[in-house]
Formats: C-alpha cells, structure tokens, sequence
C-alpha cells in the first residue's frame, strides 16, 4: 500500500531513489515524479501545446519510465532518459492526431520573417507584467516546434547544450542554431521581463493530482 505521508524531499539523489525503488521501496517513486513534473510539463507544452494532453502523456510516460527502470543502467542522465521518453510519447501522441511532425532546420525566409512580425507587435513598455506574461507564452508556443523545444529546454529548464542534444538526437551546433532563431523571434528584449519559472508553469493541484495517478497506477503494478 502507498503511503500518503511520504516526505517529498529532495534529499535522495536520483540513483539512490531509483535503486531504492528496485529494491521494492514503491513510494519512492513519487520523488521523481515531483522532482520532474514542471520539466516534463514544459517539454511536453513545446511539442503538443495542450495543457490536458500534455498531463495525459506525462502520466504514460511516468508510468513507462517506472517499467522499465531495471533497465536504466546510469549510463547516462536519468533527466535525459526520462525527457526522452516524454519526448518520444509527445511525438507518438502528434502522429496519433495525424500531424505533420518535422525536426529538420529547413525553414523558409516568408515563413521566419513572418513569425517574426506576427511576434514582436505588442509594446512591451506598456504592459502589465500579467499580460506580458500571457503574451510571452503565447509567442513561445506559436515557435515552431524545433524553436520552441530548444528554448524552453535550454532556457526554461536551464538544461545544458549536451542534455538536450541528447533529447532532441541533433547535433550541439543545431541546439545553438535553433536557440538563436527562436531568441531571434521572441526577441531579446522579452528576456528582461520575464520570470522563467512562471512562464509555462504546472500548478500545484495539477502536479499533486499527476503523483497520485500515476503511484496509483504503479500500485497495481
């Protein structure tokens, strides 16, 4: 049975909580999923862009990670592994609704310099920082997706240029490349006015209600 007075601390590192969680410790689980809701939440946003979608694939992707956690050899980042794995059900969800999923550099001039007027109208000077914080969103999640996914990965979730090249499976010159466009579209003046760790932000309930599913789920398991 689950324990629902499970401290949620940060305190265990990833390989302790894992390890510990394949020694039989169930509930130990749960410290992932909080520790990684907000990133996969973010990540999930720049593919899918729908707010209940992306709850609906995080919880498969938990769920997947959770199986296969025997194996997870720490070769790698256990972050990485997981966004992968967000990633891979993101795009599996896309192809599901029968959309286009392209993440090659290939982006027309109408296209770049398009986005880039539709982008930048609004007179950022006058603007509560509310509505600013509404706008800045809005233009993220209108990048196009190879953008958006840098973006939000490398300046969001402050993940480096090797984590997300890894994620994403494209090279470090293209994660600077496309990080670059994207700033170039949301132009740089957007980054003095906003609060990164509000922008795209899972709310408390949201993050709650997503642990309890998914240890729920592994219960059964």
């Amino acid at each position: 049975m689950i324990s629902r007075d499970l401290p949620l601390t940060d305190t265990l590192s990833d390989e302790e909580t894992i390890t510990r969680v394949l020694a039989g410790e169930k509930d130990l689980y749960a410290l992932i999923v909080s520790r990684y809701n907000q990133r996969l939440y973010r990540v999930g946003m720049s593919i899918i862009r729908d707010p209940a979608e992306v709850e609906d694939v995080m919880q498969v992707a938990y769920i997947k990670a959770y199986e296969n956690l025997g194996k997870f050899e720490f070769k790698s980042s256990f972050s990485t592994w997981l966004t992968r794995i967000l990633i891979n059900e993101s795009l599996l969800r896309l192809k599901k609704r029968k959309k286009s999923v392209t993440m090659n550099d290939d982006i027309t001039n109408k296209e770049f310099y398009l986005q880039e007027t539709v982008e930048m109208r609004t007179p950022l000077n006058e603007v509560l920082n509310s509505e600013l914080k509404g706008m800045l969103e809005q233009a993220i999640l209108r990048l196009p997706e190879k953008y958006r996914a840098v973006f939000i990965m490398r300046e969001i979730e402050n993940m480096n240029v090797a984590e997300t090249k890894e994620c994403l499976n494209i090279s470090e010159a293209n994660v600077k490349v496309r990080l670059n466009r994207a700033k170039v579209l949301l132009k740089n003046l957007l980054s003095s006015y906003y609060k990164k760790e509000e922008v795209l932000h899972l709310h408390l309930s949201k993050c709650n209600r997503i642990t309890q599913y998914v240890m729920s789920q592994i219960e059964q398991l």
